[in-house]
């Protein structure tokens, strides 16, 4: 090596060991010890399974990413946040909370995991409301204390559920719930994990799925889930749709995967009325690692694109 190229070497070296702008990547805030912001809210929203509905008290978890601030050695919550409420399943928040708010928080994007079962002092899937159009108004609550966040992007504001809260994700980009619930408050994309797709404009309370707010929506679902039996009645819901409507929807299926293939936890079989296309019976959730991951891209790439 020439004496030239080894100075040049050599000051490239002093200056990436002394400047915070090399080591914080082209001057974001990066470090070793990055971690998002962790609070924990409160809103209020309705209980339907009252009559009239009584007023109740839902708790989550709000993250959101944070910039290092070198002068004053700390992190600071960035503003102006895309956010994404995350609804859990049948039997409460679990694993797929945490596993997709990482990755979005990891990608910049702030969420917000709702539990809306400890307001209802509900502690098993066997003590759920009878249909999930009872818990609608919660994502709605959740997109209005988010909508008036310092830190958020009240334009910027998406839902992703799973199961359960699947279908409470769709529900939420229907214009029939959003202005029922939400007023004018709109969310800016809906990512539903197998959302039951067989039951939706059927004699079950709270399943129109039409007249859509025009929000994108992303459908994810197993080849062998046990309630549509297969990713068909997924496709066919969409086809059924209007064409402009139909643009909206995105369905990924995965092959071989069950129900909740994203629940990296010990198998577990259970039992749903809800199942085989209504007729109810067995549910088997098996894990799949390298799909779950699969679909922790897919969820953050869709949105990135869409907040």
């Amino acid at each position: 090596m020439s004496f030239k190229k080894l100075v040049v070497v050599l000051v490239c070296g002093v200056l990436w060991g002394l400047s915070p702008v090399f080591h914080a990547f082209g001057g974001d805030s990066y470090r070793d010890d990055w971690q998002p912001a962790v609070s924990f809210i409160e809103f209020q929203s309705l209980d339907l399974e009252e009559q009239p509905p009584g007023s109740i008290t839902i708790k989550g978890k709000l993250k959101l990413p944070t910039r290092y601030q070198w002068r004053k050695k700390r992190f600071k919550s960035k503003k102006n946040l895309p956010v994404v409420v995350i609804l859990h399943g049948s039997a409460g928040v679990d694993f797929r909370g945490d596993f997709y708010a990482r990755a979005l928080n990891e990608a910049g994007i702030a969420t917000l995991e709702i539990d809306m079962w400890e307001a209802r002092g509900i502690s098993s899937a066997a003590d759920r409301p009878q249909i999930p159009l009872f818990t609608y108004p919660d994502a709605f609550g959740a997109l209005r204390v988010l909508s008036a966040h310092p830190n958020i992007d009240p334009d910027r504001i998406g839902v992703l559920g799973f199961s359960w809260g699947g279908v409470v994700a769709m529900a939420s980009a229907t214009e029939l719930y959003a202005s029922k619930f939400g007023g004018e408050l709109r969310f800016a994309a809906h990512a539903a994990h197998y959302p039951v797709c067989y039951a939706y404009n059927s004699r079950i309370p709270g399943s129109e799925f039409s007249n859509l707010t025009g929000a994108p929506i992303l459908i994810q679902i197993g080849e062998e889930d046990d309630y549509d039996n297969g990713s068909g009645p997924c496709f066919a819901l969409k086809e059924s749709l209007e064409p402009e409507e139909q643009d909206l929807i995105e369905v990924n299926a995965y092959e071989g995967t069950f129900h909740a293939w994203d629940r990296l936890q010990v198998p577990i079989t259970v039992e749903d009325p809800f199942s085989n296309h209504g007729a109810g019976g067995k549910v088997e959730m098996i894990p799949d690692v390298a799909q779950a991951n699969k679909s922790k891209r897919k969820i953050v790439k869709f949105f990135l694109r869409h907040l």
